[in-house]
């Protein structure tokens, strides 16, 4: 019986993150992503919030902007991976969600960059 409802658990699980178009990543599997050169480092959150720290090489482009699907599609490649990242993993998540059917492959940091700081990760604000 365990079994059985592990396995309907799992598949619910798998349903939902497949259903949304883009995986989320905790701090680790996050960090490790994007040390590939296959992965663009996506900040969504505003341009304040950026100067006050990110990571390293991330890319940003306000989510509440008026124009941000446009940049989006005008600066991020459909053939790599979009590591997405905001404060808290809400705006992200928004934002993934609207970028995936447009064709990109996209993994979510969850917990955002709160998360990122607690677990003692690095930012820059150069």
């Amino acid at each position: 019986m365990k079994k059985l409802l592990a396995t309907l658990l799992a598949a619910i699980g798998l349903n939902t993150a497949c259903s949304q178009g883009f995986k989320n990543a905790d701090v680790d599997e996050f960090a490790q992503l994007i040390k590939s050169p296959s992965a663009v480092v996506l900040d969504v959150r505003t341009p304040a919030e950026y100067a006050e720290g990110h990571i390293d090489g991330a890319l940003l482009i306000d989510w509440r902007s008026s124009d941000f699907l446009a940049k989006a599609d005008s600066l991020l490649p459909r053939d790599k991976t979009i590591a997405i990242y905001c404060r808290s993993g809400r705006r992200s998540a928004e934002a993934a969600a609207q970028l995936a059917p447009r064709g990109y492959k996209l993994v979510n940091l969850k917990g955002g960059i709160i998360a990122w700081q607690a677990a003692g990760r690095p930012l820059t604000a150069k």
